[in-house]
């Protein structure tokens, strides 16, 4: 059976997230915050699973009955090829990070581009008709590129160092997919940082991904790094006076559209905000 993390052990899990590791997560946090303001009287746990071992967390996820799973990495190819259907946007992009049962079906969804935009539509950053740059080509990159497009987003440029990654990527964006290069991020006024640099505890800590000075006035900047909450990037971005959203709204919002997807309910956003800050604080203050 899947073991909990950080619950008794006793208890009876009604969604989690799988990942390795998967303490760092502040999933838990955030998730449990919503089914306590809900009054579901649920319990959401963190599950570490090792590499190639998605599916039989699947089995378990069945067998007890529990209503969804997040799945993080290295999990997120593994989880789409075991799920017994795909949303659409889990499909195009071959990757899942939230499981729901229908019945006796787990299906698969991507709330990560979804999540992302409706954290700067909350914010009131407009982007039908924006040119938008996404630096780099990762997973989260492409969830971002695929869902701008669908947001009716002008252009998606997509910056990355290897131009077949970049290629791949600004294919899921259809016609307003592009590809360009790190000297052209001055031309687009949403630019999104998508890579791991600035992250703490990797290599790129205490880096920025690209040179702020390309950054001018009339840009808005998306960071998806949510730790450190104000990375280098947001700091580069403060200097010199152009607007910018943390990576803790993209965080927050997928996981929104993963308690609605696993509850009907309409989720609190702001405890779910107030959860992942008050994580991120604490874990910043040790």
């Amino acid at each position: 059976m899947l073991i909990p993390i950080g619950v008794d052990p006793g208890a009876e899990v009604a969604a989690g997230v799988i990942g390795f590791p998967v303490r760092h997560s502040l999933s838990p946090a955030i998730c449990q915050a919503a089914f306590d303001e809900l009054g579901l009287g649920w319990v959401y746990a963190a599950f570490e699973v090792a590499p190639g071992d998605a599916s039989r967390a699947l089995d378990r996820m069945r067998e007890q009955r529990m209503a969804g799973l997040s799945v993080t990495m290295p999990h997120k190819a593994d989880v789409a090829a075991a799920v017994d259907e795909l949303s659409p946007a889990a499909a195009a992009l071959h990757a899942v990070n939230c499981v729901a049962r229908d019945g006796d079906l787990l299906i698969g969804h991507n709330t990560d581009g979804a999540g992302f935009c409706d954290a700067l539509l909350a914010e009131g950053v407009e982007l039908a008709g924006v040119g938008c740059a996404v630096v780099g080509a990762g997973g989260a990159a492409r969830a971002v590129v695929a869902e701008l497009a669908r947001r009716g987003a002008g252009e998606v440029a997509v910056i990355a160092r290897r131009p077949e990654a970049a290629e791949a990527a600004a294919v899921l964006a259809g016609s307003v997919g592009a590809t360009a290069g790190l000297d052209d991020i001055g031309e687009y006024r949403l630019v999104v940082n998508a890579t791991p640099v600035g992250m703490a505890e990797t290599t790129g800590a205490g880096t920025v991904p690209f040179e702020p000075d390309l950054l001018h006035v009339g840009q808005h900047v998306a960071e998806l790094v949510y730790n450190p909450l104000h990375t280098p990037l947001l700091a580069e971005c403060r200097r010199r006076g152009v607007p910018a959203s943390t990576g803790v709204g993209m965080l927050v919002y997928q996981a929104v559209h993963a308690v609605r997807i696993w509850t009907g309910a309409e989720p609190p956003v702001d405890a779910m905000f107030a959860a992942a800050t008050d994580q991120l604080a604490a874990g910043q203050d040790r």
